[in-house]
């Protein structure tokens, strides 16, 4: 994957609903444990980059063919990101655990066809780019780490 690497930890971030949510993952099904995994991925996400001094003005933004989960401003450019998140039991042994190479080329190029539409749409003109951000979540300490890939597409 290409683009800058921005690693950044999150300690207790996780409101007690949101933990208690991951701890039920045992009892769901796994589909809807996915479900809970990236929408907690995407809350802390959003933390990361507005603490990184980006401005969030969407999530979620939906299109027959893909979704944009983040749509961000920083600098007079608009982000459109990507969140893969993953829950880990511990962090120690994360190296083996990269979720953001979870976002192939063909879904990058889905990515930047939304991405073109939803400028195209409000009539912008500023310059864009498609950023990934993979979350690494563990419940039992209530903690997270991100990473940051800037121009994840060239």
């Amino acid at each position: 994957m290409n683009g800058s690497n921005q690693d950044r930890r999150f300690t207790n971030l996780f409101s007690r609903e949101i933990l208690n949510d991951m701890n039920q993952n045992d009892r769901l099904n796994k589909d809807k444990s996915r479900k809970r995994v990236g929408r907690v991925g995407e809350e802390i996400a959003c933390t990361f980059l507005e603490r990184r001094g980006y401005k969030v003005i969407g999530r979620n933004y939906r299109r027959p063919w893909g979704e944009i989960d983040i749509i961000a401003e920083r600098g007079g450019h608009v982000h459109f990101v990507e969140v893969k998140a993953i829950s880990v039991s511990d962090f120690s042994r994360e190296i083996g655990y990269r979720p953001e190479e979870l976002v192939d080329g063909r879904k990058l190029r889905k990515l930047a066809r939304t991405a073109a539409l939803y400028m195209e749409t409000k009539g912008d003109n500023r310059e864009f780019q498609l950023d990934v951000v993979g979350v690494l979540l563990n419940a039992s300490t209530r903690t997270a780490r991100c990473r940051l890939f800037e121009q994840a597409l060239e």
